[in-house]
């Protein structure tokens, strides 16, 4: 195993102590979608609730669940390790839409930290990894989606892809472009499951400056891209 998949793994298992603290609680909601069952497994230890209960927290509308952000919040580490581990069946963005519904950035600290960390090391191990594979076979998009709408922004992730001089790095590029030049998608790219972040103009200007010479895709010179080109503009002393 990879170092970089080594510290995606060593995160996950720290996201889990980090967590332990939130104990379990009467869980209540919609009756008319879950039944006393389903309370009740939600309200009971977390590594016994069914993996169906906690893909249904993971992807549910809040106004289901009597307190959704503390149970968001307790079922945290079961939800992105299955995403991040590719064995959710939830829409990575839709994941990423619901961290913010449940205001996971005002929790406390160390689980905010846990988190953080988790998605650094997630990068790496994608970045450092092509094709994806264990512990991180999440296709890059969505990977990048999801942590740039959770963050509230894309451009510490394309400094860090910008930095790993690797091939699989190139790979994924590789790949990210032909997904987002198909219809050019690359001149109005929202990410989010409700499309929260507009990220077409950081990333066209990224792709046209930084880390044009390591794209083999003539699709970038086009005409078209260049006219909805806009420079980002930096404030002094920003690298």
């Amino acid at each position: 195993m990879s170092d970089a998949r080594h510290q995606l793994t060593l995160a996950l298992d720290d996201l889990d102590r980090a967590f332990a603290v939130e104990e379990p609680f009467p869980v209540r909601g919609c009756t008319y979608c879950y039944g006393e069952e389903n309370f009740a497994d939600l309200s009971g230890p977390l590594h016994l609730i069914p993996d169906d209960m906690v893909s249904a927290v993971a992807g549910e509308v809040p106004d289901h669940w009597d307190d959704f952000a503390r149970l968001y919040r307790r079922l945290v580490p079961r939800i992105v390790r299955s995403v991040v581990t590719g064995q959710s069946y939830v829409d990575e963005e839709l994941i990423a839409s619901r961290l913010l519904q449940a205001s996971w950035t005002t929790w406390d600290a160390p689980l905010v930290r846990a988190l953080n960390d988790v998605w650094i090391a997630w990068w790496q191990a994608t970045l450092h990894t092509h094709p994806s594979a264990y512990p991180s076979p999440v296709p890059v998009r969505s990977t990048l989606s999801l942590i740039t709408v959770a963050t509230g922004g894309v451009r510490p992730w394309l400094d860090t892809w910008t930095a790993t001089r690797r091939p699989s790095a190139d790979a994924h590029l590789a790949d990210f472009v032909d997904d987002v030049l198909f219809e050019c998608e690359i001149t109005d790219l929202h990410m989010g499951f409700y499309d929260e972040y507009h990220a077409a103009p950081e990333l066209l200007d990224w792709l046209l400056t930084e880390v044009r010479d390591r794209v083999d895709d003539t699709r970038l010179d086009s005409p078209y891209l260049r006219e909805h080109h806009r420079p980002a503009h930096r404030s002094p002393g920003t690298p």
